[in-house]
C-alpha cells in the first residue's frame, strides 16, 4: 500500500482561465501532465474564447 500524503504536499497548477490554483486529484494520476484546466466549466470557457 502507498504512503499517505498530506494535501499540502500535493502538486499544484494554475488554471489559465480563472487564474486559481488547483491541486492534483487521484483521477488525474495518469494524465496529470496533460491537465490544463481546473474544471469542465473552465475547459468549456477556454474553447468559447477561441
Amino acid at each position: 500500500m502507498g504512503r499517505m500524503r498530506k494535501k499540502a504536499d500535493l502538486p499544484e497548477k494554475m488554471c489559465p482561465v480563472c487564474d486559481r490554483p488547483f491541486t492534483w486529484r487521484k483521477k488525474w494520476e495518469k494524465v496529470w501532465e496533460e491537465v490544463k484546466y481546473c474544471s469542465d466549466r473552465c475547459r468549456i470557457e477556454a474553447k468559447k474564447r477561441g
